[in-house]
């Protein structure tokens, strides 16, 4: 009786194992969570303009057709991607309703090639251009998520719905803090044209092309849509505080804000003794600026005293300035067994943009802020604890050598003087 029950337990045991075997094993804490999969919408002019027979002996309708056929064939298979058009349906000539004709042809997803196809095969060149009301139903469609998010926008003309201003749409998506880029095609555009999809893409950190061929056209837009499903480090929205005692604390890692023309803005990191402290700034010139601007990165304790800072000054060459800094924090003189005290670093971004009167200023301007805490060096011959580098010891050596090479050359020169007179 013993025996059979032993054994009836026994094989109970075995079956549960292999139960538990069979279901789905759970995530352990601290590994990573599945990431999203990177969602892509392209969207599409298909105004009237379209019908031009400019590229490559056909219209530009046929080259984006061709080309989104292509591409459609090589997105990646962890890529959500969505059509979205803008002019495809009104044929009239009621501005409103035709600034209304913007929907979306594929939606947002795991990707049909057959399906999206013949979406793609029904558009014919049809009414006006409003890329600025295209730009906020992409971005509708793509919400949601945390992984990477791209438009990649495809037109051969400029907006004809103002007042509503593309540039500023991108830029008023760019101050949610979603992280979504817009990348523009213009098909043989003018300056215009140039100038308001470059405008487009500088606002959300994107890039701008000029298209002439059919060839061009495929490459680049496959090119971005294999772009988003690269992983890549996605900044943190945080927001500094007007003073550094109500400021953001900050960890290592990558964060964006939103400046005002000439603003300070403060953060918080704790550094603790035998750390040193990393930090850089970028700000982004997303609109028309005046020239001579400047970034202002700045290190001080909790009482005001001034540690280091970093600066940069700029002419308006460029459409990002940048600057940095580096504070070693000496370790401890004893180790005991007590956690060291941290100590609270407030860093102070500030910048001197000025824009004329015809630029609006709101929303501010992107910021993106870098935070590392390293180990700081270990004692003064550490190259990192001068801040010159590993050059210093051939500065040194230099200067050495200059001085015993001086030396010798003047001992020379003496006794070839002396010898000269006593002969």
């Amino acid at each position: 009786m013993i025996t059979r029950k032993r054994l009836a337990a026994g094989v109970c045991g075995l079956l549960a194992a292999i139960a538990v075997g069979l279901l789905p094993t759970p995530a352990v804490a601290g590994e990573p969570a599945t990431k999203s999969s990177p969602k892509v919408e392209l969207t599409l002019d298909v105004s009237g303009s379209m019908r031009a027979r400019d590229i490559d002996g056909q219209s530009r309708m046929a080259a984006a057709k061709q080309a989104f056929n292509e591409v459609l064939d090589a997105v990646p298979d962890d890529v959500q991607l969505g059509i979205r058009t803008l002019g495809a349906n009104y044929r009239g000539e009621d501005r409103k309703v035709g600034c209304k004709d913007t929907r979306q042809l594929y939606p947002v997803g795991p990707l049909d090639r057959t399906e999206a196809k013949t979406a793609v095969a029904t558009l014919a060149p049809t009414g006006w251009t409003p890329i600025g009301p295209a730009l906020l139903g992409a971005a509708d469609d793509l919400k949601g998520g945390d992984a990477t998010r791209r438009i990649v926008l495809i037109t051969d003309g400029e907006d004809t719905c103002a007042p509503l201003d593309p540039c500023q749409v991108a830029r008023d998506i760019a101050a949610k803090g979603i992280h979504l880029t817009v990348d523009t095609l213009g098909l043989l555009p003018d300056a215009k044209t140039r100038n308001q999809l470059s405008c487009i893409a500088e606002a959300t950190g994107g890039t701008y092309t000029s298209v002439q061929h059919t060839k061009e056209l495929r490459d680049r837009v496959h090119q971005l849509v294999d772009r988003a499903a690269r992983p890549v480090a996605t900044p943190k929205p945080t927001e500094g505080a007007q003073q550094c005692a109500g400021a953001p604390e900050l960890k290592a890692g990558l964060y964006s804000d939103r400046e005002k023309f000439a603003e300070h803005r403060w953060y918080r990191v704790a550094v603790r003794p035998g750390q040193e402290l990393r930090a850089s700034v970028s700000i982004a010139a997303d609109r028309a600026v005046n020239n001579d601007y400047g970034v202002l990165l700045r290190a001080s304790t909790v009482h005001g005293r001034e540690i280091v800072r970093g600066a940069e000054a700029g002419d308006g060459r460029t459409d990002v300035i940048s600057s940095g800094l580096r504070y070693p924090k000496a370790p401890l003189a004893s180790s005991d067994d007590a956690e060291p005290a941290t100590e609270t670093v407030c860093l102070q971004v500030s910048n001197s943009f000025s824009a004329p009167a015809s630029v609006k200023t709101d929303p501010g301007l992107p910021v993106e802020l870098t935070v590392d805490l390293v180990d700081g060096p270990d004692d003064a011959s550490d190259a990192a604890f001068f801040g010159l580098g590993h050059g210093w010891w051939y500065l040194i050596a230099l200067v050495l050598t200059g001085l015993a090479a001086g030396l010798l050359w003047g001992w020379i020169s003496r006794w070839r003087v002396t010898v000269w007179r006593t002969n």
